[in-house]
């Protein structure tokens, strides 16, 4: 490793003990902010040949044009730039570096490029894909109930637990960003497959093994958020549903479907957990063509 690298990876683990310890961050997002600076890093060393303490404001920009002429979503570089303005100004204010390559940059415009979200039929195709005549099927039949009928992000259904989760009630108990616990009802359908899961399948996969996780991998383990993702792009192959769909298409397919139907955004913001209405308003939207059918349906005017 070179000594730049060295420094580099030092100024990271740094600025990552400093989340866990003075702001008490969770791991998913720690982990978040690793991934982005890394990647920073990664391309200073081998494009630049820079440390991170090296790096001005046109590696930054550079690094920026790169991301999206290589097709990374508008939010997502966002967020990378935000971990970098984070990062520098955190380094800034503890005297590990003298200046910040991000001092005189604005904050990038976050173009409100809506996410991709699935139509009913597609969505409706999407979860009944899985084989239902072996425990895997059972398991991601109720996999995708949950991404698409409670509108849980990937990270939560992969850390969903037995006692998170109460089929009689009818709702599911979940820890979301910050470590804010939220409680989401689950429909009838979503009730179903998790019991049909607990019944058939999950006793098959945990064996011998003492695990509380809900979902469990083919050796009895937690079953990861990489997992979970090759489960919705396999099954999309299956189904014939477009391939860039991902859980996170899935939650946003939830909370479409349910403001189309009548629910309210404060409702809607419960149950997908921002702490900002704002975040919602953002994340969610009404199709076009649905307003013109209610415009259509109900004003004096509308034929």
């Amino acid at each position: 490793m070179s000594d730049r690298a060295e420094a580099g990876d030092n100024l990271i683990d740094y600025f990552l003990e400093h989340l866990i310890v003075e702001r008490g961050l969770s791991p998913n997002t720690v982990d978040a902010y690793a991934r982005d600076l890394r990647l920073f890093a990664t391309y200073l060393a081998k494009e630049h040949r820079l440390s991170l303490k090296e790096a001005k404001q046109r590696d930054v920009m550079e690094f920026v044009r790169r991301q999206r002429e290589g097709g990374l979503a508008a939010r997502t570089v966002a967020r990378r730039v935000s971990s970098l303005r984070t990062f520098y100004r955190t380094l800034m204010r503890e005297g590990k570096v003298t200046s910040t390559p991000l001092e005189k940059l604005e904050s990038l415009r976050q173009w409100r490029t809506l996410p991709k979200t699935l139509s009913y039929q597609e969505a409706q195709a999407l979860v009944d894909v899985p084989n239902l005549g072996d425990p895997k099927g059972l398991r991601d039949k109720a996999i995708l109930e949950i991404l698409y009928g409670v509108g849980l992000r990937v990270s939560e259904v992969s850390d969903l637990r037995l006692g998170g989760i109460d089929l009689n009630v009818g709702f599911v108990r979940t820890m979301g960003k910050g470590s804010k616990e939220r409680v989401v009802p689950i429909g009838g359908r979503a009730r179903s497959a998790v019991s049909e899961y607990l019944e058939r399948a999950r006793p098959k996969l945990v064996g011998k093994k003492r695990n509380d996780y809900l979902f469990l991998n083919r050796f009895g383990g937690k079953l990861s958020r990489q997992s979970i993702w090759k489960v919705v792009k396999q099954s999309c192959r299956r189904a014939g549903v477009s391939p860039d769909t991902s859980p996170h298409t899935l939650r946003h397919s939830f909370a479409t479907h349910l403001l189309e139907g009548g629910a309210d955004l404060r409702s809607l913001q419960m149950m997908l957990g921002h702490a900002d209405l704002s975040t919602t308003q953002i994340y969610t939207h009404v199709s076009t063509d649905h307003l013109r059918k209610m415009v259509k349906k109900h004003h004096p005017r509308g034929e």
